[in-house]
C-alpha cells in the first residue's frame, strides 16, 4: 500500500506520535530500514541508518559537512607531509579521548581479524602512534591522497560505547518506542522539566528507521520533516506520494550498481557467455526507465576520471551499436545452446524487494530474452547466479572498486589483478600506482565479474525548513548540519 492510500486517520496518527516537529521543535528523521544501532564496523557492516547513527554520536578523527567535504571532528586540526606520508591530528580536549585510544582504534579497524568494510584500501597505512597525548600520527607506506574522505566516513568513527557511541557530535538523549532522540553532545540531558523548552528542543533530532511506505508516509503527515536512505527500489513509494517536486531530492553519488556473478558455473562459467549478458543489456532504457535526472549509466567497471584509474577499461564491444551488440551476444548464447543441450539457458538474479526491482528485472529479462537466455528473479538471500551489487564508493578510489572483487571477497576473481593491487600499495610514485591499478583493471575486466549498469541511486525527502540540506557527491547528511547554528 503506497503512503497515497493511507487512511487519514493513520497518517494523523504517525504527525502525532512523532511530537511537535517543525521549526520549534526537534527534527523528525527516518532513516528507510531497520531500527538503528550502535554497531562496531569492524565486526560488521553497517546498515544505512546505523551508519546515520555512529556518524552522529561516534565521529572519527575528522567527519564530512552537509556538503560532502571534509571539517574537524575528534581533531581540530591536521597537517599533511610533504610527501603524503605522514598525517597528525591534534586531538580536541573536549572530545573526550585521548591519542592512545584513536590510534588503538584505528589499528584494531586496519588489524587482521577485521571486518571493516574500509579494510582493503587502507593498506598502505603502515603505523598508527600515539606521538602525545594529544597528537596521533597515521604513517603510510606510500601517499594515499583520498586518506581523509575514507577516515571521514562513519566506518571510522571512534566508539566508546555501544550504548552511548562516542565524541559526538549528538549524543543519545533518550529512547522511546523505535525512536532516539539526539542532542548535541555536551548540552544538557533532557529531564521532565526542560524537555519541553524550546531552545533546546530545537536543537534535537529523532531518530528512526523503517520501511519505505512508512517513512513516506509519515514525512506525507508531517510527521517527519527528512527521508534519508532512498534508494532505486522504492522510488516509485516516495513518487506515489505526490509531493512537489523540490521535496524529493537525489544524490550525484558514484559507486558499484549492477550485477555480480556469484560463481562461474554453468552457462556462467565462461567470460565470454558473462560478456554476453552484459553487453545485452540497453541501459539507456534502463536509466530513462527510472526517470531521475543526472542518473548515470556504466559500461566499466570503475567510473571514468577517478585521479587513480582515470581511463578504466572498456568492454571490447563499448562501441559497437545495441542492436549490433545483440547480434554477437545471440550468436555466442546459440553456440552455447547446441554445445549444451539446445535449451535455453536460465539464470537466477538476486534482487530486493520493492517495485524498482520488478521494474529493473523487468528490464533486464526482456534484454536476455532477446538474446536466447530466460531469468528469474529471486530474493536477496536466496540461492543465486547473479546477485545486485548497489554500494556508493567512499572515496574517489579507483582501488577500492578493484578491490571489491579481490579474491578474499569474491568468488570470481583474478589472482594476477589480487597481485598487481598487492603490488600497487608499495608503489612511492603516484603515476606508477595508477599505471599498476590500470593493468589489474584490464585483467578484471577479461574475468568480467561484474555486469555494470549505472551509478547508485540515492533520493531523500526534505521539507522546505531544513535550508541547510545539500545534495553531494558523497551522500551523506550529518544530522547535526541540518538547520543553521543559532548559538
Amino acid at each position: 500500500m503506497t503512503a497515497r492510500l493511507l487512511p487519514a486517520i493513520l497518517l494523523f496518527a504517525l504527525a502525532a506520535c512523532s511530537g511537535r516537529g517543525g521549526d520549534d521543535g526537534p527534527i523528525d528523521v527516518s532513516v528507510i530500514g531497520a531500527e538503528p544501532v550502535i554497531v562496531d564496523p569492524n565486526q560488521k557492516p553497517l546498515a544505512d541508518a546505523d551508519a546515520v547513527l555512529v556518524g552522529a554520536t561516534a565521529q572519527g578523527l575528522i567527519r564530512f559537512d552537509g556538503t560532502g567535504q571534509i571539517e574537524p571532528a575528534a581533531a581540530i586540526r591536521w597537517d599533511v607531509s610533504d610527501d603524503g606520508l605522514y598525517y597528525t591530528f591534534r586531538i580536541d580536549d573536549a572530545a573526550g579521548i585521548k591519542a592512545e585510544d584513536v590510534a588503538r582504534r584505528l589499528r584494531v579497524a586496519i588489524a587482521r581479524p577485521s571486518r571493516n568494510p574500509l579494510k582493503p584500501v587502507l593498506g598502505a597505512i603502515d603505523e598508527v602512534v600515539a606521538v602525545t597525548p594529544e597528537v596521533v600520527e597515521i604513517r603510510l607506506a606510500a601517499p594515499r591522497p583520498t586518506l581523509l574522505q575514507l577516515l571521514a566516513q562513519p566506518e571510522m568513527g571512534l566508539i566508546l560505547s555501544r550504548s552511548r557511541g562516542g565524541s559526538g557530535p549528538l549524543a543519545i538523549d533518550g529512547r522511546g518506542a523505535g525512536t532516539i532522540l539526539l542532542r548535541p553532545a555536551g548540552a544538557e540531558q533532557a529531564g521532565e522539566e526542560d524537555e519541553e523548552d524550546t531552545a533546546a528542543d530545537r536543537e534535537r533530532i529523532r531518530l528512526r528507521g523503517e520501511r519505505a511506505a512508512l517513512a513516506v508516509a509519515r514525512f506525507q503527515a508531517g510527521g517527519a520533516q527528512l527521508v534519508l536512505g532512498g534508494r532505486y527500489q522504492d522510488l516509485a513509494v516516495a513518487r506515489a506520494a505526490g509531493l512537489p517536486a523540490n521535496i524529493l531530492r537525489f544524490d550525484p553519488v558514484a559507486g558499484l550498481f549492477g550485477l555480480q556473478i556469484v560463481e562461474a558455473r554453468g552457462f556462467l562459467a565462461t567470460p565470454e557467455m558473462r560478456g554476453a549478458l552484459s553487453m545485452a543489456v540497453d541501459r539507456d532504457r534502463l536509466v530513462n526507465a527510472f526517470a531521475v535526472k543526472g542518473w548515470r549509466s556504466a559500461l566499466t567497471l570503475v567510473p571514468g576520471g577517478i585521479a587513480d584509474l582515470p581511463a578504466p577499461t572498456a568492454p571490447g564491444w563499448a562501441d559497437i551499436p545495441l542492436a549490433g551488440r545483440r547480434i554477437l551476444a545471440a550468436g555466442a548464447v546459440g553456440a552455447w545452446r547446441q554445445q549444451n543441450g539446445g535449451a535455453a539457458p536460465r539464470v537466477r538474479v538476486a534482487l530486493p524487494p520493492g517495485p524498482g526491482s520488478r521494474l529493473l528485472f523487468s528490464l533486464i529479462r526482456a534484454d536476455w530474452r532477446a538474446i536466447g537466455v530466460e531469468a528469474e528473479m529471486v530474493g536477496m538471500k536466496d540461492d543465486a547466479d547473479l546477485r545486485l551489487v548497489d554500494r556508493v564508493a567512499p572515496a574517489d578510489s579507483g582501488s577500492w572498486y578493484l578491490r571489491e572483487f579481490a579474491c578474499d571477497r569474491a568468488a570470481l576473481c583474478s589472482e594476477e589483478a589480487d597481485r598487481l593491487m598487492d603490488a600497487a600499495r608499495k608503489v612511492p610514485a603516484l603515476a606508477e600506482r595508477n599505471l599498476t591499478l590500470a593493468d589489474a583493471d584490464a585483467r578484471l575486466a577479461r574475468v568480467v565479474p561484474f555486469i555494470p549498469l549505472a551509478m547508485p541511486l540515492r533520493w531523500s525527502l526534505v521539507a522546505p525548513a531544513l535550508v541547510q540540506f545539500q545534495e553531494n557527491a558523497r551522500g551523506v547528511h550529518p544530522l547535526n548540519h541540518l538547520r543553521p547554528d543559532r548559538r
